[in-house]
């Protein structure tokens, strides 16, 4: 047991974090990380509202389902509304009306994923827009400015998101881009927003070794994996997570980007890993498959049709006690608004429950056979198809 605050940040940084709990350099950890505008406690769901708004649902339901904290994304917000628009509003707190922390990712990601065409060197990124085909020129500075003027609680560092497969030459270099971005990103960091820099070096191990210690050398406010989820296997992606974690800092936050699936987000959890994101809750709801402590269900199944019963009858959701399942696949079936709607809210209140729970199991040294527990459920997409 660790009750100390344990210093994570400069002594300009606007979060602390409190490790409560640990189990060594690898193991599940119980932890809080205190912003001006709350605490967040780990391990943390991060619900992602991409456009500066989790889709289907309003601000007010996020805080009654417990979220603590939101994701936006920088390459979204930069191409619209615009960040000076943000910074005239007031900031991205209260542009959205949401009065709790938030971290804004880099939009790396975004620009190599997103943009049909790109074309990268050493300055920064020249991209060509997905909404109307504009071009732009992007740098680290650039993307310090946009978050900064968003006034995010946490930036993120930006990076070169490195494809899979990549050969070793090809990472060694994306590797190389990513830690002079990152050094430029910290030069220019803003005051009162935390910086996380970027664990990138594909699925190489010695690579992604390498990147842990030249970003703990620059000393940010945390650190974060990259570069995962990307088409590499799931057993690549476990070896990258358990090598590299023990590697990063025991006192500062370790968030591994862009992972959701609950099956490996246990394992991550096992690794020692804090923070997660991910759209597969709200994403999957908009879809009709629906998270339930029995496994998935696919709403639109016929079976659906006149089954009164509630989607989960042990959640305790505004969906499972006021609606059917039937009325859920009425709903999803009709396309109506609303099936967004109930069906989200039933998934995001399942994703930070379950975080809930792997908290308690952390607390009371329970985390293995709950793991184990999770893993049969998690594995039965009963009702699927």
């Amino acid at each position: 047991m660790d009750g100390t605050l344990l210093r994570v940040m400069s002594y300009e940084s606007s979060v602390q974090f409190k490790l409560i709990k640990n189990y060594g350099s690898q193991g599940p950890r119980l932890g809080q990380i205190y912003t001006q505008r709350g605490i967040v406690n780990t391990p943390a769901f991060i619900p992602v509202g991409t456009n500066a708004t989790v889709k289907a649902m309003s601000q007010d339901e996020l805080k009654e389902l417990g979220a603590e904290i939101i994701l936006s994304n920088t390459y979204h917000l930069y191409l619209r509304p615009g960040h000076e628009t943000i910074k005239t509003l007031g900031g991205i707190h209260k542009f959205m009306n949401w009065h709790g922390p938030i971290l804004t990712d880099s939009g790396g990601f975004q620009v190599f994923s997103l943009s049909p065409l790109r074309k990268i060197n050493g300055d920064g990124v020249t991209f060509k827009s997905h909404l109307d085909g504009s071009t732009h020129f992007i740098t680290p500075e650039k993307v310090m400015e946009i978050q900064g003027l968003c006034g995010s609680d946490i930036a993120m560092a930006f990076d070169e998101c490195t494809p899979y497969p990549a050969s070793r030459e090809y990472t060694c270099n994306s590797l190389k881009l990513t830690t002079q971005w990152a050094k430029r990103c910290l030069d220019v960091k803003n005051n009162n927003q935390a910086l996380f820099g970027i664990v990138q070096g594909g699925i190489y191990n010695d690579l992604r070794k390498q990147s842990v210690e030249e970003l703990i050398e620059m000393d940010f406010d945390g650190y974060a994996l990259g570069g995962l989820s990307v088409g590499e296997s799931k057993d690549h992606m476990y070896e990258v997570v358990y090598y590299t974690t023990p590697f990063l800092p025991r006192d500062k936050p370790r968030y591994l980007m862009g992972i959701g699936d609950l099956l490996d987000v246990l394992e991550a959890v096992l690794a020692g890993i804090d923070m997660f994101d991910c759209v597969m809750p709200t994403r999957n709801a908009r879809n009709g498959t629906l998270f339930t402590s029995r496994g998935r269900i696919s709403i639109k199944r016929e079976e659906f049709k006149t089954d009164k019963t509630p989607l989960d009858p042990r959640c305790e959701c505004y969906t499972c006690k006021n609606h059917s399942k039937a009325y859920l696949r009425h709903l999803f079936i009709s396309r109506e608004i609303l099936s967004m709607r109930l069906n989200t809210l039933h998934n995001v209140y399942f994703y930070l429950n379950f975080f809930k729970k792997m908290r308690d199991a952390i607390e009371n040294e329970i985390f293995d056979s709950f793991k184990k527990e999770q893993f049969a459920i998690l594995q039965n997409n009963f009702h699927e198809g």
